[in-house]
């Protein structure tokens, strides 16, 4: 029993040995002045590799600007002249129970166009509206002819369709509310909106 205890301890003894020798730190080389990449490489100064890249003065200055923060301020730019250019439109007006475009209505429509042509990045939603009288349904598919016709007429000006939608409000979003035909004249209209696209 004692020579067994003995040969374990012997055993355990060796084995701590080789595995602490194996735990033991490696000593590295320090690098040369020079140290080759491979063929056809250009050799690497040791200079080169620990000098610390040069801040710009604006990382300096904390005014460094992310990828995130750049797209950011193009879609505010782009904001911000949607809301500059939609104070620079006005409504287009229908006759009662139309939908042509009027003479007075076509001017509106070319500087909206001009507006478009020079602003690439922003689209147009058309809203067509009408007055109270009529059903609900009616006045819907009136508002949609009467977007539409603003449509097409922007197109005739060069205004591509994939930059221009329409909606219908119906009679659902009056600007007057006055039962008179000045009141029903001014909810008779085609309403934009103007959007940025990403």
């Amino acid at each position: 029993m004692r020579k067994s205890l003995l040969l374990l301890i012997l055993i355990l003894f060796a084995l701590s040995g080789f595995i602490l020798s194996g735990c033991s730190q490696k000593k590295v080389a320090p690098p040369t002045e020079t140290a080759g990449v491979g063929a056809g490489q250009a050799d690497v100064k040791k200079d080169d590799i620990s000098k610390p890249r040069q801040l710009t003065d604006k990382e300096k200055q904390g005014e460094f600007i992310t990828e995130r923060q750049l797209a950011k301020a193009k879609t505010d730019d782009i904001e911000s002249s949607v809301i500059e250019l939609q104070k620079k439109i006005q409504d287009v007006y229908f006759d009662y129970d139309k939908y042509t475009i009027r003479e007075d209505s076509k001017p509106v429509i070319k500087n909206l166009a001009d507006l478009l042509s020079k602003n690439p990045m922003i689209k147009v939603v058309i809203e067509g509206h009408c007055d109270e009288r009529g059903t609900n349904e009616y006045n819907l598919g009136l508002g949609d002819k009467r977007s539409h016709a603003v449509k097409q007429y922007l197109m005739s000006l060069g205004i591509p369709s994939k930059r221009v939608e329409t909606a219908s409000y119906g009679e659902e979003k009056p600007v007057c509310r006055e039962s008179s035909e000045d009141c029903w004249s001014k909810n008779r209209r085609a309403h934009f909106v103007l959007l940025g696209e990403k």
